[in-house]
């Protein structure tokens, strides 16, 4: 198969992934299925040992903070929009729980290569969210009682017409994936997408990837920026994708499949030390 179209290969995930496009043997020219899934398993499952640490260490060190603030946090972190660090994680829950400039300012001093803009505005959205819509105090215990927890916060993204800036397929949903991270657990029994899992970013180019060799049969729906229009077709359809890549290896859950296809689409320079 030819690999002139990818990018160039950054990290062993994607080292690997073009190594089997190159030798071919699989459907349509493209990689074997079952080789390509076994290295998003083994990758996705190594990420996920860094992740469930990262959030267990950040709840753990806010025990009295709304721990759905705290997982917002880590989601913003997650999605590159902050450096990852427990100081930005407590400024974040305070501004979510009480809107102040100390807070603001603190968590915006943690802004990656977009600036502290999009802090600021996810922020704005989440706030407006967290005063209109009821969460449970703790997070649940199992997944459909964190679904119903997402689908109430969702509801007034996909109904309402004044939907915040920078609250789309990320950061909509990005909590939810912090607070599976939070509980191994749990995430580990997850095989469909509920709750479901972010969509843009790295996962739509890892999809886009799949689509090219031939490994999924539709291209990934919507963008991978999330502050473009909230498309709730694409949110479904893209972990959809998610699902089948799941179902066709043993042996692994959604959120690890989640990761290895993050792996495969991330652009981050020091993705190459993750795993």
């Amino acid at each position: 198969m030819d690999t002139k179209g990818f990018p160039k290969p950054i990290n062993d995930t994607q080292r690997e992934f073009l190594r089997l496009c190159e030798l071919g043997g699989g459907a349509r020219g493209g990689p074997p299925r079952g080789k390509v899934l076994e290295v998003l398993r083994a990758n996705g499952k190594s990420l996920n040992m860094l992740a469930h640490a990262e959030a267990q260490a950040h709840l753990a060190a806010y025990p009295d903070a709304n721990p759905w603030h705290l997982c917002f946090a880590i989601g913003l972190s997650w999605g590159h929009l902050a450096r990852l660090d427990v100081d930005f994680t407590g400024a974040v829950a305070g501004v979510l729980a009480n809107w102040n400039s100390g807070d603001l300012a603190a968590a915006k001093s943690f802004h990656m290569e977009r600036g502290p803009e999009p802090i600021e505005q996810s922020l704005r959205g989440a706030h407006y969210l967290f005063a209109r819509v009821i969460l449970p105090k703790t997070l649940p215990s199992t997944l459909d009682r964190l679904d119903t927890a997402q689908q109430r916060w969702i509801s007034p993204i996909l109904t309402g017409s004044d939907r915040p800036r920078y609250i789309g397929s990320w950061n909509a949903t990005a909590m939810f994936m912090a607070a599976l991270f939070a509980q191994p657990s749990l995430a580990a029994l997850q095989t469909e997408p509920r709750p479901m899992l972010p969509p843009g970013g790295p996962i739509f180019k890892g999809l886009q990837m799949l689509h090219k060799a031939g490994l999924l049969k539709d291209p990934p729906s919507g963008s991978e920026l999330d502050d473009q229009a909230f498309e709730p077709g694409s949110l479904y359809e893209n972990n959809k994708h998610l699902a089948d890549l799941c179902a066709g290896l043993p042996g692994w859950s959604l959120i690890d499949v989640h990761s290895g296809v993050y792996m495969l689409g991330t652009r981050h320079p020091h993705s190459g030390k993750w795993v």
